[in-house]
């Protein structure tokens, strides 16, 4: 049976080299032509060489989705990537040897073939860059109009930002987007992209239980915290499935990632939208000292995912905007891989109940032990299955 063929076009650039950047890739029908995947993303700070060598391991990752024994033709209009990964140019610059590395490991050499195509003929990936860099612009999360699949998507109509916590619609309300059909589903959606979700280690504040956001001192692990990720990392080291790992930006999970990831062999990547929740003025106290100082800010919060602490901190409606967006640009990137997310309490905590369809006070009816693991896998067809829920068998 011949293979499928596909042609990956890629592109990536930066509005000051480095400046804002932003990489796009669709994957095409070698045959008719017709798209069958797009991906682009903003990157922050960045220069042209590395976005577009973001653009081409985006296209590839997005091409070995669809299949994985395909012949891919990538077309290019950098020089520069194209000359380097067919192997006639040394790569000289220390930030373009990992992405070229990463980019060849994606699929065996004799499948990816090569080619420079002038800009005029880049121009879909081109624009997905463009798109996504002016997507990141407005602080927003660039979204594809070609699933993976070839059909093009129906843009739905962006929800109020006081909505991102409301409840289902009835079942007779009117509705301009159809939600993923429930059940078994079918058999050809491909390997899921999961997320296995870890707790950082204990800090000198976990035993305390005092709250410990992103607006506090940000504290590092405790000897029993750091002993704690060595547990883990020994446990993820047997089972031997995580492939990539990304990290809260706070100290205790940038500790905790760095130790599993010493064990595995694997680089950390930041995410921004894993930190935990900032709990303003009551950054560092106890449950009790906050009711007896603050009762009436305490009850709110309570009572409501859209009521943010005392002094400026986050509703957990804005921690769950924050954490979605980071869901949907990771599902993305990581496509049908197993992935470690170092993170806190209320990050996993909504990964969780959003993927369960849980109302917000859920969040306030689940334990999740220092250095716990839980599990999230979605799928093509956009459901998502709860696997795993605050294991420490590893500490034991």
């Amino acid at each position: 049976m011949a293979r499928r063929r596909f042609i990956v076009e890629a592109d990536g650039g930066s509005r000051g080299n480095p400046g804002p950047a932003g990489y796009g890739a669709v994957v095409l029908d070698a045959v008719t032509g017709e798209p069958l995947a797009e991906v682009a993303e903003y990157i922050g700070t960045a220069t042209n060489n590395v976005a577009e060598y973001k653009g081409l391991i985006a296209g590839l990752r997005a091409a070995h989705a669809l299949d994985p024994e395909a012949e891919v033709q990538v077309r290019m209009d950098s020089k520069l990537v194209i000359e380097q990964m067919s192997g006639r140019w040394k790569i000289k610059h220390p930030d373009m040897r990992p992405l070229a590395a990463e980019a060849k490991g994606l699929l065996p050499p004799g499948q990816v073939t090569y080619g420079w195509i002038p800009r005029e003929k880049n121009k879909h990936a081109d624009r997905l860059a463009n798109e996504a860099m002016d997507a990141g612009k407005r602080g927003e999360q660039w979204q594809p109009k070609v699933p993976p699949g070839g059909t093009l998507a129906a843009a739905a109509p962006e929800a109020p930002a006081d909505d991102a916590l409301a409840e289902p619609a009835a079942p007779d309300a009117p509705s301009a987007a159809v939600a993923p059909v429930m059940g078994w589903g079918s058999a050809d959606l491909g390997a899921p992209t999961t997320f296995v979700l870890l707790r950082h280690g204990e800090t000198p504040l976990t035993p305390e239980k005092r709250f410990s956001g992103s607006g506090g001192t940000d504290p590092g692990l405790s000897d029993i915290g750091h002993r704690q990720a060595e547990l883990v990392a020994a446990s993820l080291a047997a089972r031997g499935t995580i492939q990539a790992i990304v990290t809260s930006p706070l100290k205790r999970c940038r500790e905790t990632a760095e130790t599993v990831a010493a064990r595995l062999g694997l680089d950390v990547r930041v995410d921004e939208g894993l930190r935990e929740t900032d709990f303003g003025a009551w950054e560092g106290l106890t449950f009790a000292e906050v009711r007896d100082r603050h009762p009436d800010d305490l009850d709110a919060w309570l009572a409501s995912s859209k009521t943010a602490p005392t002094g400026g901190g986050e509703s957990f409606a804005t921690v769950a905007r924050r954490v979605a967006l980071s869901r949907d640009k990771l599902i993305a990137r990581y496509a049908g891989r197993t992935v470690l997310l170092v993170t806190h309490v209320t990050p996993i905590k909504t990964l969780t109940r959003l993927a369960l369809g849980a109302p917000p006070e859920s969040l306030f009816r689940m334990e999740l032990s220092a250095a716990s693991l839980s599990a999230v896998a979605y799928y093509g067809d956009g459901n998502a299955s709860l696997r795993l829920l605050n294991d420490t068998s590893h500490l034991r």
